[in-house]
């Protein structure tokens, strides 16, 4: 694997608290980061992910899917909005919505999931594993492709269920492991040593 020359640029989308853009934020500051946030976008406005990128002095950006016609005329403005900055790759982190293939004709995208795929996709993956009465469950870092939580898996880190846990017990220690899984996939992009899976 080649080693890069310049920063890998990244994009990170957001819906929320904006935590998994935080350990980015706070992994790397400066010019000189193998890892730089260029832009942050999100679908609504007034959320505490957007106020983290500006109080870092990260540029955002708001495309609302209420603001357009239909959900395709959305994904192209979206699109529009990641390809004006130019990035290597763009990170969905906690970004609540499903992305089209305007956007995935663009650089690759990249996302986390709070469960060890391909077991319990979608949106209640720490509940659904729950109830299902596993184990072991964990987090995934996959590569987006045009179907929910299907893409080719790049990492994943197991989490233990503990007799006691709570969906929120238990949603709390995947996300230590998530946010260090997104930081050390970043690093290893930036450096050379993981490579993305094909698209298919």
């Amino acid at each position: 694997m080649t080693t890069r020359t310049s920063p890998l640029r990244i994009v990170v989308l957001v819906s929320g608290s904006g935590t998994l853009l935080q350990a980015v934020l706070d992994e790397w500051t400066g010019q000189d980061a193998p890892v730089r946030v260029v832009a942050v976008g999100a679908d609504r406005d007034g959320i505490e992910g957007l106020a983290r990128a500006e109080r870092a002095g990260v540029e955002t950006f708001v495309v609302a899917p209420r603001d357009h016609v239909d959900r395709s005329a959305w994904d192209e403005a979206l699109a529009e909005q990641l390809a004006a900055h130019a990035p290597d790759l763009v990170v969905s982190a906690g970004f609540m919505r499903i992305l089209g293939p305007a956007v995935l004709a663009g650089a690759p995208v990249i996302n986390t999931h709070p469960a060890l795929l391909p077991s319990f996709p979608g949106a209640h993956g720490v509940r659904d594993a729950l109830a299902h009465g596993v184990r072991v469950t964990g987090t995934t870092c996959h590569l987006v492709d045009d179907r929910v939580d299907t893409g080719p898996i790049i990492d994943q880190q197991a989490c233990r269920v503990e007799p006691e846990d709570t969906e929120d017990t238990l949603h709390e220690r995947i996300k230590v492991l998530e946010r260090r899984m997104l930081v050390d996939v970043l690093a290893g992009l930036a450096a050379g040593t993981i490579a993305l899976p094909a698209r298919g």
